[in-house]
């Protein structure tokens, strides 16, 4: 599913979506970047989701929810820094910049790729599950930062065009590049549901395999 509405997606953006009127056929990345980004995002609000809950139940199954986000989403935000250096090289004269959304998202990155290393390098599963769980949740505040970056500072990144707070979305956007943008968006969150299963499944098979040793153990 995921793969046939990409590839309709693309195709829509690519070849049948005029290019756009300032920057031509440059800003198609837009529909592979903007829909990385809701992915990423979503991603970390799953951790921050599943860490609010394990720190409150302590729960297995929340903390193994917030640990496949996780992953999920420093896989994503590694592909939105990517795809916005190879937008911003023809349009701002740059692959990289220290510009304030450009630095937010870096640091959100840096935060999640630490998670992930402190869950491992902590023996104790437990300790390990709520260090990371607080680390995961102050990770996720840096998402309302680097959306509003771009209006508390002058940056060189663009003001968003899809989730403003003064305009709808189709007020903002023609909608023959709406259209397709739309359809990569979903999408890539029906790819970031698949993969989340299949890392959900897998962290249970791993904690099933520690229970089984603990009793043949015992």
């Amino acid at each position: 599913m995921a793969l046939a509405a990409i590839a309709v997606g693309l195709y829509w953006g690519l070849i049948v979506a005029p290019p756009d009127a300032y920057q031509g056929d440059v800003q198609r990345i837009m529909y592979l970047h903007i829909p990385t980004i809701v992915a990423a995002y979503l991603s970390f609000f799953l951790v921050f989701v599943g860490s609010c809950l394990y720190l409150w139940k302590k729960e297995k199954r929340d903390d193994i929810l917030a640990y496949a986000a996780a992953e999920i989403g420093v896989l994503f935000t590694a592909l939105v820094i990517v795809e916005g250096s190879i937008w911003g090289r023809p349009t701002w004269g740059v692959w990289w910049t220290w510009d304030a959304r450009l630095t937010t998202t870096a640091i959100l990155l840096l935060i999640f790729v630490g998670y992930l290393m402190l869950r491992s390098l902590i023996e104790d599963e437990s300790r390990a599950a709520s260090a990371a769980a607080v680390l995961g949740i102050i990770g996720a505040l840096d998402i309302p930062l680097i959306h509003m970056s771009v209006y508390w500072w002058r940056t060189l990144h663009q003001p968003p065009s899809i989730f403003r707070p003064d305009k709808a979305p189709w007020e903002n956007v023609a909608w023959p590049l709406l259209i397709p943008l739309t359809i990569n968006i979903a999408a890539f969150l029906i790819l970031l549901f698949y993969l989340l299963s299949l890392r959900y499944r897998l962290g249970e098979m791993r904690e099933e395999i520690k229970a089984r040793r603990l009793d043949r153990g015992g």
